[in-house]
């Protein structure tokens, strides 16, 4: 037998061999995400359909998100604020000096906002 044929013959008991993957959410299940989700779009309904469906809060973000109902929690610091960049905040700078100014991005994070807090006074 020919290298050829082998590999002909190899591939096809691959492909005829592989099973079939098992769902993790039925369609009803899906809806019912879906359904009780988009009514109420916090992390709270998350963590309530995790628990229902016998499911981690990660696998609901995922199927939520792969059906595109998920809408991303903002982020915050320890204190509550939001989270701002460096880059925002180099952004701004630039913006009120109407130039570009590279350098600044290597500048610490409390520094920029110092700056734009004393720009912005």
């Amino acid at each position: 037998m020919k290298l050829t044929e082998k590999l002909n013959q190899f591939w096809s008991k691959m492909t005829t061999t592989t099973k079939a993957t098992a769902k993790n959410y039925t369609d009803e299940q899906v809806a019912h995400m879906v359904e009780v989700y988009s009514a109420n779009p916090t992390r709270d309904t998350v963590d309530v359909l995790a628990q229902e469906l016998g499911k981690s809060v990660r696998s609901i973000i995922a199927k939520l998100s792969r059906e595109g109902v998920y809408i991303a929690q903002e982020r915050k610091t320890k204190s509550g604020e939001p989270v701002v960049r460096k880059a925002d905040l180099v952004s701004q700078l630039e913006s009120h000096f109407d130039s570009e100014l590279p350098s600044l991005v290597k500048a610490s994070k409390a520094d920029l906002a110092f700056l734009v807090e004393t720009i912005t006074q």
